[in-house]
């Protein structure tokens, strides 16, 4: 197939083009950074914004599917900009769609959409499963629920097919943002942070995948073909592996490098003591499992990708 991957040059993107490529499928990147391909084997590379139906017209034009993870990711950030994460979110999508639908050829393309376990909250069941109520707790979650909404209104349209990945916390080679809590204990574990701040005592669990089983998810999405014709066109997957408590974190980051992590211990926040995916439907449908996903691994790659030194 010719997939164009939109935020092709983040943590996950770049995992999905190297998978697809690696399958045998065309690859274009989207990007609207400057930042070089750097190896990654796309046949070409389109500088646009995502919210600019007309810039993307080059990109979409004669592609079989687009797998789309540019977005806006930070949850706590949103709080702050609610209405930049709409706009990239959920404007970008819409933007995407329409110039999918404008594109010469016709067809009805598939589209592969990053979303995220944030559109579930915090639900009271667990593992949570796809028919979860969706209750968002912040901008970010919302902006990626609304996106959903609108490729479900397109592909009931019969302009599109669509699979919705909700990824858990995806980890592992090429993490880099220490926002997340691997990349920032094992900066800790390299010396250059003194200690690792943690909220509460550290029980709070939260599921970890390894970026490599979310780029297989997005290479299964891509043959779902009978899977969306006994479903509508639109069909919702969670996608996730390992549960793990932050102290679990800590203790594997330790275990992995050999070097300590000191904890601070900051004052309990108002979250979900347990966060976890129920994955049997992706795994009956598109035969997808993890298989890179246990804790030691997922550490043990970000370090090796960071040549040990974090």
């Amino acid at each position: 197939m010719r997939v164009l991957v939109t935020g092709a040059f983040g943590f996950v993107g770049q995992a999905v083009v190297r998978r697809l490529a690696a399958a045998g499928h065309e690859v274009r990147a989207l990007s609207s950074s400057r930042t070089a391909a750097g190896g990654l084997p796309v046949a070409r590379v389109f500088r646009a914004d995502v919210r600019d139906a007309a810039a993307l017209a080059p990109a979409v034009a004669g592609v079989d599917a687009v797998c789309h993870l540019a977005a806006l990711t930070r949850g706590r950030e949103s709080v702050a900009r609610p209405g930049a994460h709409r706009e990239v979110n959920l404007g970008g999508t819409a933007a995407l769609l329409d110039a999918l639908r404008r594109r010469e050829g016709g067809g009805r393309p598939l589209v592969v959409f990053g979303s995220t376990a944030a559109v579930y909250g915090a639900p009271a069941r667990q593992p949570i499963d796809e028919s979860a109520p969706t209750a968002p707790g912040n901008p970010y979650g919302e902006s990626k629920l609304a996106a959903e909404r609108e490729l479900a209104e397109r592909s009931a349209a019969g302009e599109v097919s669509a699979v919705v990945l909700r990824c858990f916390n995806a980890a592992g080679a090429g993490d880099v943002d220490e926002a997340r809590i691997i990349p920032k204990a094992l900066a800790v574990a390299a010396g250059r942070h003194p200690y690792l701040e943690m909220n509460g005592d550290g029980s709070v669990v939260r599921d970890f995948v390894h970026v490599d089983d979310v780029a297989d998810a997005y290479l299964r999405a891509l043959g779902a073909e009978d899977v969306l014709a006994a479903h509508g066109g639109f069909r919702v997957y969670n996608v996730g592996a390992t549960p793990a408590s932050m102290l679990e974190i800590v203790a594997a980051v330790e275990r992995v490098t050999g070097r300590r992590v000191p904890v601070v211990h900051l004052p309990a926040q108002a979250e979900a003591p347990r966060l976890v995916a129920d994955c049997t439907r992706i795994g009956q449908e598109l035969g997808w499992r993890a298989e890179r996903s246990a804790l030691d691994r997922l550490v043990q790659d970000a370090w090796a990708a960071a040549g040990g030194q974090a």
